[in-house]
């Protein structure tokens, strides 16, 4: 058997499903469920590989991923926080009806004409008038063709 570790991830797809339960056993301690598919068999392999490989992925990256997972549930994009991606010292610039508006990002939430915000939303209303999404509004989401421009 050759070590599909040492040639990559991409070489379980060529294994059969004898070989996978011989590397399932490996990394697991135990046998794959019996009924589980080799299509199924795949992915869990290649994590562990990759976890192995590169170590777990780290905490914060987990709570965002069952912070996404949670959204995803409830069918709806309100849960889903631009915040974590956005790093403090990030500065958001949007031109609005001739009017230049500067918003900062730290790590409590975001300041605009030195006034904290926990949502970007809220500073688009307070800009605009009227209920806009803040990620959207800052040209954060959506189409990358119709997003608003950076102004300079």
């Amino acid at each position: 058997m050759h070590d599909p570790e040492a040639q990559g991830i991409d070489s379980l797809e060529k294994l059969n499903k004898a070989t996978l339960h011989q590397l399932w056993k490996g990394h697991f301690g135990t046998a794959p469920p019996p009924l589980l598919r080799r299509e199924l068999m795949l992915p869990f392999l290649a994590y562990r590989l990759q976890e192995k490989r590169f170590g777990p992925i780290s905490i914060k990256t987990r709570s965002r991923l069952r912070q996404l997972a949670k959204a995803l549930e409830s069918h709806s994009d309100t849960g889903i926080s631009v915040m974590s991606t956005l790093k403090p010292g990030t500065r958001l610039v949007r031109q609005w009806r001739d009017q230049v508006h500067m918003v900062n990002v730290d790590n409590h939430g975001y300041e605009y004409q030195g006034i904290r915000y926990t949502s970007l939303s809220k500073i688009a209303r307070q800009i605009t008038g009227t209920r806009w999404s803040g990620p959207a509004f800052f040209g954060l989401k959506g189409d990358q063709s119709t997003q608003p421009k950076e102004v300079r």
